[in-house]
Protein backbone atom coordinates (compact mmCIF):
# COMPACT_ATOMS: atom_id res chain seq x y z
CA UNK A 1 0.00 0.00 0.00
CA UNK A 2 1.15 3.35 -1.06
CA UNK A 3 2.91 5.50 2.34
CA UNK A 4 1.84 8.52 4.29
CA UNK A 5 4.23 10.62 1.94
CA UNK A 6 3.17 9.12 -1.54
CA UNK A 7 -0.40 9.74 -0.66
CA UNK A 8 0.33 13.61 0.41
CA UNK A 9 2.31 14.16 -2.80
CA UNK A 10 -0.37 12.30 -5.22
CA UNK A 11 -3.10 14.66 -3.16
CA UNK A 12 -0.79 17.83 -4.13
CA UNK A 13 -0.38 16.79 -7.59
CA UNK A 14 -4.13 16.79 -8.03
CA UNK A 15 -4.66 19.55 -6.42
CA UNK A 16 -2.09 21.40 -8.34
CA UNK A 17 -3.60 20.58 -11.47
CA UNK A 18 -7.37 22.22 -10.49
CA UNK A 19 -7.25 26.22 -11.95
CA UNK A 20 -6.93 28.67 -9.41
CA UNK A 21 -9.64 30.90 -11.01
CA UNK A 22 -12.29 28.06 -10.60
CA UNK A 23 -14.56 29.86 -8.58
CA UNK A 24 -12.09 29.80 -5.63
CA UNK A 25 -11.28 26.41 -4.75
CA UNK A 26 -10.95 25.72 -1.32
CA UNK A 27 -8.04 25.68 0.87
CA UNK A 28 -9.11 22.39 2.23
CA UNK A 29 -9.29 20.23 -1.61
CA UNK A 30 -5.64 18.80 -0.86
CA UNK A 31 -6.69 17.73 2.32
CA UNK A 32 -9.82 16.04 0.54
CA UNK A 33 -8.30 14.76 -1.94
CA UNK A 34 -5.87 13.21 0.24
CA UNK A 35 -8.60 11.47 2.11
CA UNK A 36 -10.27 10.01 -1.52
CA UNK A 37 -7.18 8.59 -2.27
CA UNK A 38 -6.84 6.78 0.58
CA UNK A 39 -10.45 5.70 0.83
CA UNK A 40 -9.77 4.17 -3.01
CA UNK A 41 -6.20 2.63 -2.30
CA UNK A 42 -7.77 0.50 0.29
CA UNK A 43 -10.69 -0.46 -1.51
CA UNK A 44 -8.21 -2.24 -4.12
CA UNK A 45 -6.50 -4.89 -2.55
CA UNK A 46 -3.01 -3.17 -3.47
CA UNK A 47 0.51 -4.30 -2.26
CA UNK A 48 3.40 -2.75 -1.63
CA UNK A 49 6.15 -2.79 -3.70
CA UNK A 50 8.21 -4.83 -1.25
CA UNK A 51 5.80 -7.24 -0.61
CA UNK A 52 5.46 -7.98 -4.29
CA UNK A 53 9.22 -8.26 -4.41
CA UNK A 54 9.76 -10.42 -1.51
CA UNK A 55 7.11 -12.81 -3.05
CA UNK A 56 8.76 -12.85 -6.42
CA UNK A 57 11.39 -14.06 -4.87
CA UNK A 58 9.57 -16.68 -2.89
CA UNK A 59 8.37 -17.77 -5.72
CA UNK A 60 11.57 -18.16 -7.77
CA UNK A 61 13.06 -20.15 -4.87
CA UNK A 62 10.07 -22.33 -4.80
CA UNK A 63 10.16 -22.90 -8.52
CA UNK A 64 13.43 -23.71 -8.31
CA UNK A 65 12.84 -26.44 -5.89
CA UNK A 66 10.35 -27.68 -7.66
CA UNK A 67 12.75 -28.14 -10.56
CA UNK A 68 14.93 -29.69 -8.81
CA UNK A 69 12.47 -32.20 -7.13
CA UNK A 70 11.02 -32.77 -10.94
CA UNK A 71 14.81 -34.02 -11.62
CA UNK A 72 15.12 -36.35 -8.69
CA UNK A 73 11.59 -37.91 -9.61
CA UNK A 74 13.06 -38.44 -13.16
CA UNK A 75 16.03 -39.60 -11.79
CA UNK A 76 14.55 -42.17 -9.29
CA UNK A 77 11.91 -43.25 -11.86
CA UNK A 78 15.03 -44.64 -14.30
Amino acid sequence: MLNASQLEEMAKKIADVIPQGVGGVPSGVQAQVKVILARAFEKMDLVSREEFDIQVAVLAKTRQKLENLEKTVAELEK
